[in-house]
């Protein structure tokens, strides 16, 4: 790698990504430096982050805003900028670093799937290199090397697990508790995330995620069931062949490519062992079962503001599952509700914000009309 250590800024330090950032980052002190770090309002976490790690830049979101989550971003002398922070917070700093040129690690894909359209027609625009983080998108990057989806990609196959209701039935799904939804086999997330897992939700933001991050159009993106979280996603070339990406279900293997790219290191985490692999079970997934999953492909196809609304509309539902005011089987119910609502146009890349937190208050209208 050149210039190392890559200076690296975290934002979204105290999350789950942000974790196994720095657990990449400790596990190779000669190639990564941790130069700059951000929290929502954990302070005490971020203390004892900036005290381990030596980070001389620093920034609480609950006390310096949006500004200071900018500043760091673009840092002069930044390499790597990882975004990981909740919603649509990671927009502004993500432009930043782009505008900076920067390379970004996107780990927040809410922003994508809420102004896919007009954000990246400003990260096209930018110096900087967008490099996506979540597993799936990793894998799908790493499979076309680099190169864009089109011509000579078919369809873009991301996997899921199938979350721990792999095996029910529809009539089983009526009645899954809060605890059974937040125990997932495979991977160790918060809350919200294993939420949509479990009912897919997440799946279905990834295909959204995947339309722009790629630019391939809706009906080129498909979903595969994979129990064992091993293959991360899958290629499928018009000549027939298929490249997959295999490794743990750890994000260190994803985080480390990024912030490595182009080039490649010892890993983080115990590497996978074709060896003790017994089978890898493929199956389609069964869209009646996750209506959360259908639903999501239906807002990918229809466009415009649909995926923002999508979103907007399953954040409220699943905060009113963990707080037990809905049955599990109601998170869908309101999305669908939702979305039958009057959609409005979306807007212009400086609006995005105020737009996503007024989507929210029609998804939250909508369940109390619902809870009433």
């Amino acid at each position: 790698m050149e210039s190392l250590p890559r200076n690296v800024v975290l934002l979204g330090a105290t999350g789950s990504i942000g974790e196994n950032t720095l657990a990449v980052i400790a596990a190779h002190p000669g190639l990564f430096r941790l130069l700059g770090a951000a929290a929502h309002s954990n302070a005490e976490a971020l203390r004892g982050i900036a005290h381990r790690f030596e980070v001389p830049h620093t920034r609480l979101f609950r006390e310096s805003g949006m500004e200071g989550l900018v500043e760091l971003a673009a840092l002069p002398e930044a390499d790597v900028i990882v975004v990981a922070t909740t919603g649509i917070d990671g927009l502004r700093p993500m432009l930043a670093a782009l505008e900076a040129g920067k390379v970004v690690g996107l780990a927040s894909k809410e922003i994508l799937v809420v102004g896919g359209e007009v954000v990246m027609a400003a990260v096209k625009a930018c110096p900087g290199r967008l490099l996506p983080v979540d597993s799936e998108h990793n894998a799908l990057f790493q499979c076309l090397d680099g190169r864009e989806a089109a011509p000579s990609v078919r369809r873009l196959l991301l996997t899921a697990s199938g979350g721990p209701f792999l095996h029910h039935t529809r009539r089983e799904m009526e009645a899954v508790t809060l605890e059974e939804a937040l125990r997932h086999p495979n991977w160790a997330m918060g809350p919200k995330i294993t939420i949509d897992s479990a009912t897919m939700a997440n799946k279905g933001l990834e295909m959204i995620e995947a339309r722009w991050l790629f630019d391939v159009p809706p009906e080129a993106i498909d979903v595969v069931l994979h129990p064992q979280s091993l293959i991360h996603s899958l290629v499928e070339f018009i000549d027939g062949c298929l490249l997959a990406q295999l490794s743990p279900p750890s994000m260190t293997f994803a985080l480390q490519h990024v912030l490595g790219y182009p080039e490649r290191m010892e890993p983080t985490s115990e590497p996978l062992d074709l060896m003790k692999i017994h089978h890898l079970e493929l199956r389609p997934p069964d869209w009646g079962k996750f209506p959360c999953l259908r639903l999501a492909r239906e807002a990918l196809r229809g466009g415009g503001a649909l995926p923002a609304l999508f979103n907007a509309a399953n954040s409220v539902a699943v905060e009113a599952f963990l707080a037990k005011r809905i049955p599990f089987s109601g998170i869908a119910r309101i999305i669908e509700e939702t979305l039958a609502r009057n959609v409005p146009a979306l807007p212009g890349l400086d609006e995005l914000t105020l737009f996503e937190e007024s989507l929210r208050k029609t998804a939250a209208e909508q369940l109390q009309n619902h809870l009433t």
